[in-house]
């Protein structure tokens, strides 16, 4: 009985506590006027922490054009200019635009490329593979000083442009406005096409009459530190050069082989050509007056292994009412003839090909043949095998005209070696009767090196043509790995002054085949040229230069592209093939010797020069006899 009560107890103990607990949760339950409170309490405190967490943000994180706080401090740096500062854009992000063939990324922060990969084409790296890329890790920069009318002077590069990515049919259209107002702003706009290298890029400004100072042309700075792309760092530092036109068609350049300055005017286009790429910037509108500059960053070959030069083209843009427009282009791709041409803007200058009749030949004759070659499908070392066939076959009549011509000389030498014997006292004499000798013979003393002067424009073109043939670029052959660049058999430990450190196989063989051209030769053209009294015996001359020839070629192609030293050495091989054909087969000293002493039974009628050449000499010697008798 005692038990049952103390469980009754328990249940009435509980009831009480659990009745008193939901009393006092009553009596505590926030009225709707206090939750309002509590609310608002939270917001006030909640917006408290989110500005103390801007203050904490640097300058380029997203705010808005209603943070006052953020606009006075913009507008005290930058004065109108910080209104771009408040816009959500300024962030340090690119937008990207990309074809087929190229890919560019446009940073807010400058609102220019901060990165161009050429598609298609790698850097020449050992053991791994590298898109090409003109601009990367911050080795560009296009830059306009803001002059503005409360005597600020601000730079692009530092600002920040409010991005916009469209359309128009199949190009790409990428506009920037660094804004100083809603409505007032510096524009840049790219437009890349499909399948193109070159993008249209315009500038133009509006409603910045009463922001900057337009009685003045800003001034813009575009510059670019070249990274190396190939293999031979100093083969292509030695074409990496700066390279402008101006006044309506003219070109000129800045020396590749030292840090250079210059200045031109009425400029219509400036590129920053590497070798076998380029970056040109183009302008329907003149530019009055750019300043170039052109550094050399390789000073030590194993050193300084990044970056071949520094350029900058310091370009004033003009105002027109009060605003800027100028309608412009860039180009970021292969420094190749045939893409550049296609433009029609005077481009192909940026090659070198060479000035006067040898850019002629490269351009006419060299570039279409190789091009015609090249798209049989055959490999390009085979294309430059057939190349050396086809220039030693038109200029095979030439070789054979100089040797027929030297082949007479050396059957007339007896003569004259008796001439200048029986005349030794008397130069005049002596020049008289050799002159008549050479008449009689039908021979022309000339006719030897006539030729050889024809070919030299031949030969300086094809200088030229090699290291601008951008289809070379890694195409192998053989032992070479790119033909563009030298064929390495061996790393030498060391480095030799004026030669490198390695060895070229093709430089070797091309010194070997001219070593034994030479040679050939070189005995046939001393006997055809008898000594003269108080000149330096040409036979010992020569025979000096079989030796110094063949050395000179082993030093001075042994960095030089592959695809050259081979089409020497085919060219000296295809000559001894030659030479050896036609003195063996087709000239005959007996018969030249019989025609000679035929020439000389048969009346010539004198040429209106060597009439007036003998008379010349018979002056002379009648005036020297007159001067004796006195």
């Amino acid at each position: 009985m005692e038990e049952k009560k103390l469980d009754i107890n328990s249940i009435i103990g509980f009831v009480l506590i659990s009745g008193i607990l939901l009393w006092m949760l009553y009596a505590n339950t926030p009225t709707a006027e206090e939750l309002k409170e509590k609310e608002k309490k939270e917001q006030v405190e909640k917006q408290a922490k989110e500005a103390k967490q801007a203050k904490t943000v640097t300058p380029t994180t997203v705010t808005t054009p209603t943070d006052s706080t953020q606009n006075i401090a913009a507008q005290a740096k930058l004065g109108s200019f910080g209104y771009s500062a408040t816009l959500p854009s300024a962030t340090d992000t690119v937008t990207e635009i990309k074809n087929d063939v190229l890919s560019l990324k446009i940073s807010n922060k400058g609102g220019y490329i901060v990165d161009a990969t050429i598609l298609g084409f790698d850097q020449f790296e050992k053991n791994s593979k590298k898109a090409v890329q003109i601009i990367k890790d911050n080795n560009a920069s296009l830059d306009i000083t803001l002059n503005t009318t409360d005597n600020r002077s601000l730079h692009t590069k530092d600002l920040y442009f409010e991005p916009k990515l469209t359309t128009e049919g199949k190009n790409q259209v990428l506009t920037l406005q660094l804004k100083a107002g809603p409505d007032q702003f510096l524009e840049y706009r790219y437009v890349l096409k499909p399948n193109e290298y070159m993008l249209d890029f315009a500038i133009r400004s509006q409603g910045l009459e009463k922001v900057v100072n337009t009685s003045k042309p800003l001034d813009l700075e575009w510059q670019l530190k070249t990274f190396r792309n190939e293999k031979s760092i100093s083969y292509e530092n030695r074409y990496t050069e700066l390279v402008y036109e101006y006044e309506d068609g003219k070109d000129d350049y800045l020396s590749a082989a030292k840090d250079s300055e210059g200045e031109a005017a009425d400029v219509t286009y400036v590129a920053f050509k590497q070798h076998l790429f380029t970056s040109i910037l183009l302008t329907d509108t003149k530019f009055k007056n750019v300043k170039f500059k052109s550094d050399n960053l390789v000073d030590d070959e194993e050193k300084d292994t990044v970056f071949t030069k520094n350029f900058s083209a310091q370009i004033p843009l003009e105002f027109k009412n009060g605003a800027l427009n100028y309608n412009m282009n860039l180009y970021y791709g292969p420094a190749k003839y045939e893409i550049l041409n296609k433009y029609d803007k005077n481009l192909d200058e940026i090659m070198p090909l060479g000035w006067g009749i040898f850019g002629w030949i490269n351009r006419y004759v060299f570039i279409p043949v190789f091009g015609f070659i090249s798209a049989l499908g055959i490999s390009y070392g085979i294309g430059i095998i057939l190349l050396t066939i086809f220039v030693k076959l038109i200029l095979s009549p030439v070789t054979y005209k100089s040797f027929l011509s030297q082949a007479k000389m050396r059957v007339l030498r007896p003569e004259i070696t008796e001439l200048n014997e029986k005349f030794k006292d008397n130069p005049m004499k002596k020049q008289q009767e050799t002159m008549k000798l050479y008449s009689k013979a039908g021979v022309n003393p000339m006719a030897g090196c006539l030729p050889a002067l024809l070919q030299m424009p031949v030969l300086y073109a094809l200088i030229y043509f090699f290291p601008s043939v951008f289809d070379l670029r890694q195409k192998s052959f053989l032992w070479a790995d790119d033909l563009s660049s030298y064929d390495s058999i061996y790393e030498l430990p060391f480095r030799i002054p004026l030669y490198g450190n390695h060895i070229s196989l093709f430089p070797i063989l091309a010194s070997i085949a001219i070593f034994f051209y030479m040679k050939m030769t070189t005995g046939d053209q001393a006997m055809s040229t008898p000594p003269q009294e108080g000149m330096p015996d040409m036979g010992k001359i020569m025979k000096v230069m079989i030796y110094i020839s063949p050395i000179m070629m082993l030093f001075f192609f042994n960095s030089y592209a592959s695809g050259m030293s081979l089409y020497y050495f085919i060219s000296n091989f295809i000559a001894i093939g030659i030479m050896y054909v036609i003195k063996n087969y087709i000239v005959d000293e007996n018969k030249i010797h019989a025609q000679i002493q035929e020439n000389k039974t048969k009346e010539k009628k004198e040429s209106k020069f060597q009439k007036k050449m003998r008379e010349m000499m018979e002056q002379a010697e009648a005036q020297k006899a007159a001067q004796k008798k006195k």
